[in-house]
């Protein structure tokens, strides 16, 4: 004989349906205010599913803008360095070609 003791007895009522339980729900009630309620809830399914393939693609969105702004952020620091770099060039050609001459002078 099986003993059913160790299962949990659902005591207290549902908070909320899932899509399913709706959908088979609407096959029990036959009133109108039923059928415009059931109709409403899945509409409410439906645009709350749409709001999460939104969701996910303004993430995976973001996820490509924010890699891009990486590589750009990597590119400009490669310019500002070279920019660096030629402008110490530059001071020191200068720094060079303004020296003091030594030894024989004409």
């Amino acid at each position: 004989m099986t003993t059913y003791s160790n299962k949990r007895r659902n005591t207290s009522l549902p908070y909320a349906f899932t899509e399913q339980g709706v959908a088979m729900l609407s096959g029990i009630l036959n009133s109108d205010t039923a059928i415009n309620m059931n109709i409403a809830i899945m509409q409410a399914f439906v645009a709350i599913r749409r709001l999460t393939i939104q969701q996910m693609d303004l993430k995976e969105q973001l996820k490509q803008i924010t890699d891009r702004i990486e590589e750009h952020d990597v590119q400009l620091s490669q310019i500002y360095d070279a920019m660096e770099n030629l402008l110490d060039d530059k001071a020191a050609q200068r720094k060079w070609d303004e020296r003091e001459r030594i030894g024989f002078k004409k």
